[in-house]
């Protein structure tokens, strides 16, 4: 027997099946869009976070590398002014100027606390006596 071939009909387009291709043409491109925000929103905060590291140890970097440039500077300041202070001594002792030696101050943030004085309590005295001002009606 002879196999018969059925050929189908392939539809003509129609407006209904131009609409509903466009219908789904926007709702593949608007799911591909808010995909592709989403990515750029998640590279953006991932960028976000990695600078804000990298500024963080630049700025340690920073202070750490002028600390060492202080501390240097002053050893430096402390040995020049050693070194002045050798070379001044026999001038000083030639002019008859010749200083105490002097320690090395311990080197605190604190400032030391005043001391009262004699000279304190008479302005205390004297603001006392100054007579009260009169309030005018």
């Amino acid at each position: 027997m002879a196999a018969k071939k059925t050929r189908h009909k392939t539809p003509e387009p129609t407006l209904r099946h131009v609409w509903l291709a466009g219908l789904g043409l926007i709702a593949v491109a608007r799911r591909e869009a808010v995909g592709a925000a989403n990515d750029a929103l998640g590279k953006l905060q991932s960028a976000r976070r990695q600078a804000e590291a990298m500024a963080g140890q630049a700025q340690r970097d920073v202070l750490e590398r002028l600390a060492d440039v202080r501390e240097h500077g002053e050893a430096s300041v402390e040995r020049f002014s050693a070194d002045v202070e050798t070379r001044l001594q026999p001038v000083l002792a030639k002019l008859g100027l010749k200083q105490q030696a002097r320690k090395p101050a311990a080197r605190s943030r604190k400032k030391p606390a005043a001391k009262r004085t004699r000279a304190a309590a008479p302005r205390a005295k004297a603001a006392a006596k100054q007579p009260a001002r009169r309030k005018r009606a």
